[in-house]
């Protein structure tokens, strides 16, 4: 039991980071139209951003300044390049948003060099957020914190001990995730900005007669999403690791997010981040394969089944291809995505 608890937390952590990083890009796309290819880049930015302030004045204020850095980066993107090329149609911002990630990909191994760096987080963030105990006698027991190397210990070979800690930072990212969503639900329902962030989607002259800048609306959503991308990228760093590979790493996968979900929702992106990252987690957890399966319920299977080397695959080894299957599947049955209402 203990097992599919963490391993449930575990992918909806890495759910939630997906989250992170997609509401930017969905936010992006639900008011200007742009598939940014480079968001990920923006994500490793923020990480590498992140580590060098936590190095010159702590983790808590770069995790608030990194965030903002990058966010400018994308407003001087957008005001001077992407701006110029939007009117020109999609192809073009593909292009440039894709060139881009390779620009910040290279600068960050000419900065920081093309080995990971070493980016931990503060100290209230490092060991467990909470520990499960799972007793053979005394059942399953959970523990805030960390719990003493020498409680997981039992010298009666007739009982059963498993203790499973769940990582500071992990919580933490969740917790982080979930402000997010509120607050963008906040801004874009609640407030005045955000009716006018609708209203320029929707209806751009009518808000331009109405006194209201339409491009530096546009601007100031394009550095909003890709400050979300940094913030992610700042947790995400501390959280599992800050080197060049890191934007290639989620950079399709975010993509995958967006899709299922349905292009411009932010509650899509939420439901598909859950979704992919719950599934990939169990996926790598669960490390059997066709002919094990078979064997464990009885079926005797030829020897040129069992010399296949399909079906000696295990779930884990195709867990790195299941979002994109869950995408076909998806542009298949449901083209507009889960909670999206645009086809295609």
């Amino acid at each position: 039991m203990e097992f599919f608890i963490i391993s449930l937390l575990n992918g909806m952590s890495y759910g939630l980071l997906l989250f992170m990083l997609s509401s930017g890009l969905t936010l992006i796309f639900s008011m200007m139209g742009v598939l940014n290819f480079a968001h990920a880049s923006f994500y490793m930015m923020g990480a590498y951003f992140g580590h060098t302030l936590s190095n010159l004045i702590g983790f808590w204020p770069a995790l608030l300044i990194a965030p903002i850095l990058v966010g400018a980066c994308g407003v001087i993107f957008e005001r001077l390049t992407l701006r110029k090329v939007h009117k020109f149609g999609h192809v073009p911002e593909l292009l440039i948003t894709f060139g881009l990630s390779y620009i910040v990909y290279e600068l960050v191994q000419l900065i920081w060099g093309r080995i990971a760096v070493v980016f931990p987080p503060p100290d209230i963030l490092q060991g467990a957020a909470f520990t499960i105990v799972n007793h053979s006698v005394n059942g399953l027991q959970f523990f805030w914190g960390g719990v003493p190397s020498e409680f997981c210990q039992t010298t009666d070979a007739m009982i059963r001990l498993v203790c499973s800690p769940f990582p500071a930072t992990r919580g933490f990212m969740m917790l982080v995730a979930l402000l997010m969503l509120f607050s963008l639900w906040l801004l874009l329902t609640k407030t005045r900005v955000g009716l006018v962030i609708q209203a320029a989607l929707t209806h751009p002259e009518t808000v331009e007669s109405l006194g209201h800048n339409v491009p530096r609306v546009f601007m100031l959503v394009f550095g909003a999403g890709t400050g979300l991308a940094g913030l992610a990228g700042v947790i995400g760093g501390t959280t599992f690791v800050t080197e060049p590979t890191m934007a290639a790493t989620v950079g399709s996968v975010i993509f995958v997010v967006v899709v299922v979900g349905g292009m411009g929702s932010l509650s899509g992106a939420f439901l598909a981040s859950i979704l992919i990252g719950v599934i990939q987690t169990f996926a790598i957890a669960f490390d059997y394969s066709f002919i094990s399966v078979a064997n464990s319920l009885g079926f005797n299977l030829s020897e040129a089944l069992i010399n296949n080397s399909l079906l000696k695959l295990t779930v884990s080894q195709v867990a790195p291809i299941l979002p994109y299957l869950f995408l076909v599947l998806i542009l298949i049955f449901r083209p507009k995505g889960l909670l999206g209402t645009r086809e295609g």
